[in-house]
């Protein structure tokens, strides 16, 4: 399974790379980091995009990394997976490969969006796996909210989780409601999507297929979005002025980079973990976001009734 998943995760890495230099136009490509933590320590490639003509920072991760879980954080892992078997040391061997993207555009009117889906292994002292289990997830962060655009996301994530079981959608919906929220802002990062952890109670093949058909959604699923807000104004919609739109742009970037940096679960597990790559690991904050004091848009405002939206999770399909 290891070697089914980095090949996957790798194959698709470069299939969304090159869908958003194709989306972007501008003839930029990303830039390829790759790295090793060291001697049989795995490694990783990172692919970071910035300053183009519809994507302002892009970054799409592959990693592959063995390494050894501090006492603290084995045994907070122990918590859910009680066949955990901890050496004497408190140090416990593991294994885990992942993509994760975060995708800013320029205009205010298109979502950032972000993807991760990950597999992870704990190991005996001979290498040889403990347990198992897949992770991951995707959900879009609109600066200002469109139910068509939300719809069509939702949709699309909900027709692949029915294929594989129809109790993985609502489920799944629900995690990531709970999940991608910044309790002490009380509201939602973005309008959700889905996101599951420790998903092992199926045969690994079977998820492993369940992952493969959520990346091959993740362009269908989010460009549309993006090309949606260099559309002319469907007849009845109001869009706020480009000076509104980037004002409210950088302060709901800085509430991406505050769910990213206070939240995230991903974020400190790769921050906390010995040899780090920091700069991998921070690539999904933005270029450019703000932080305003006490700023509270009115409710009759689209900025505000924006906000509403965050704050109360909707049923999209």
């Amino acid at each position: 399974m290891r070697e089914k998943m980095e090949l996957l995760l790798k194959h698709y890495q470069k299939q969304i790379v090159a869908g958003i230099e194709r989306a972007d136009s501008s003839g930029k490509q990303f830039i390829i980091d790759e790295w090793t933590r060291g001697e049989n320590m795995g490694g990783g490639i990172t692919r970071v995009f910035q300053d183009g003509r519809v994507f302002q920072k892009g970054g799409v991760n592959f990693s592959a990394i063995y390494g050894e879980l501090p006492p603290a954080a084995a045994q907070r892992m122990r918590a859910n997976h009680a066949e955990l078997k901890i050496p004497e040391s408190g140090k416990l061997p593991f294994y885990a490969c992942g993509i994760s993207l975060v995708i800013h555009p320029q205009h205010y009117l298109a979502p950032s969006v972000h993807l991760n889906y990950r597999y992870f292994e704990t190991l005996n002292e001979d290498g040889t796996p403990q347990s198992w289990w897949f992770g991951g997830g995707q959900d879009l962060s609109p600066m200002y909210y469109n139910k068509d655009d939300a719809t069509h996301f939702h949709k699309l994530i909900k027709e692949f989780c029915d294929f594989h079981d129809p109790g993985y959608y609502p489920r799944f919906k629900k995690w990531a409601d709970d999940y991608f929220r910044i309790k002490f802002r009380g509201e939602a990062r973005g309008i959700g999507g889905i996101f599951f952890d420790d998903l092992h109670d199926k045969d690994p093949e079977e998820i492993f297929k369940f992952v493969g058909d959520g990346l091959s959604r993740f362009l269908p699923s989010y460009l549309p979005a993006v090309k949606h807000a260099y559309m002319p104004p469907a007849e009845g919609e109001e869009r706020p002025t480009p000076e509104a739109g980037k004002h409210w742009q950088g302060i709901r970037r800085g509430r991406y980079a505050e769910f990213n940096l206070a939240v995230d679960r991903g974020t400190q597990f790769g921050l906390q973990t010995p040899g780090s790559r920091v700069e991998s690991i921070l690539m999904t904050l933005p270029k450019h976001c703000s932080w305003e004091y006490n700023y509270h848009p009115g409710p009759e405002t689209l900025e505000g009734k924006t906000v509403e939206v965050l704050k109360n999770p909707i049923d999209y399909v």
